[in-house]
């Protein structure tokens, strides 16, 4: 007989659910609750907000660029920059994929928004991690003596996760009109490879 999930693990599958089908602006924590099976204050007692619920979700049940960037920045083993950096494009496209409809919904309630942006400031927390980590992971590439000793890592970061969020963006825009029959793994393959040739 499986073991009987906690209250947290309940609610955070609850509120993953509620996320991605009502998305984060129609997802309160009174129906996260009701969905875990649970009252909204035992959800209190573990979670202090609907952003650190948000937060919780995102790392724990989606798919993270940030600990692939931990393990490249230690040490990338053999694999070369281009392979890492391929790496990292193919994990941002998941991300940006699933957490793209969920986060959506923010931006037509201004006021939510708001709050929102405050609730992940005080977690330490927010949309410009992935870029960080990025690009510490390339200024230790260039400490390595794998990329130019002039290559501007903010900015290449930022090319690369911009190409990966405008693609999944176009592409839910157009609900796959866009850039239909092309695979991901080859699009994160051609914007690694195209950073590179600008820092390597």
């Amino acid at each position: 007989m499986p073991t009987p999930k906690s209250t947290p693990a309940r609610i955070l599958d609850a509120a993953h659910e509620l996320l991605r089908t009502a998305g984060l602006a129609r997802t309160t924590t009174k129906e996260i609750a009701r969905a875990a099976g649970c009252s909204e204050a035992a959800l209190y007692k573990h979670f202090a907000n609907k952003e650190e619920i948000f937060v919780r979700v995102l790392k724990e049940r989606l798919p993270s660029v940030g600990p692939l960037l931990e393990e490249l920045t230690a040490d990338p083993g053999e694999r070369t920059v281009e392979e890492c950096l391929t790496a990292v494009a193919r994990r941002a496209l998941d991300l940006y994929t699933q957490t793209l409809p969920i986060a959506g919904s923010l931006f037509a309630e201004p006021a939510l928004l708001r709050r929102h942006q405050e609730g992940l400031a005080e977690l330490g927390t927010g949309p410009r991690e992935p870029r960080d980590q990025l690009a510490r992971y390339l200024r230790r590439e260039r400490d390595r003596g794998r990329i130019r000793a002039d290559a501007d890592p903010e900015a290449a970061a930022a090319l690369l996760l911009g190409a990966c969020f405008q693609r999944v963006f176009f592409t839910a825009f157009a609900q796959a009109e866009a850039g239909a029959g092309e695979e991901a793994g080859d699009f994160a393959a051609e914007v690694a490879r195209t950073v590179l040739t600008g820092i390597g």
